[in-house]
């Protein structure tokens, strides 16, 4: 039986954010969160992969800017830009997820179905 449990759906959500304290995490901790109660908790096989999602393509797209830093120079801000999507959209959404509304992470690849 599924239970309710927004609280730990924006601990998933805000779980992201641990690659700026720790520099890594951002993906690992929502991943066993998602494999741990993705069958016990309403929502979080959904937004379990849809962080995820998030996370590879934020990974995805930081690893295709590097070598526009070499290149054309435009990598730096290409990464700034990346940082402030993948700071911003998981407060966001952790926000959404409390007040019980749709989450939507934007540029979002679907790598996992």
């Amino acid at each position: 039986m599924q239970r309710k449990d927004n609280q730990l759906l924006v601990v998933t959500h805000l779980s992201q954010l641990l690659d700026y304290v720790t520099g890594f995490g951002g993906l690992i901790v929502p991943l066993i969160l998602w494999l741990c109660n993705k069958e016990s908790v309403i929502n979080m096989d959904d937004h379990g992969k849809a962080i995820l999602n998030f996370q590879l393509s934020i990974l995805i797209y930081s690893l295709l800017s590097i070598p526009l830093i070499i290149f054309l120079g435009l990598g730096i801000l290409t990464l700034i830009l990346i940082a402030i999507i993948a700071f911003v959209f998981p407060i966001v959404n952790a926000i959404k997820v409390s007040n019980g509304e749709e989450i939507y992470y934007p540029f979002s690849l679907q790598i996992i179905k």
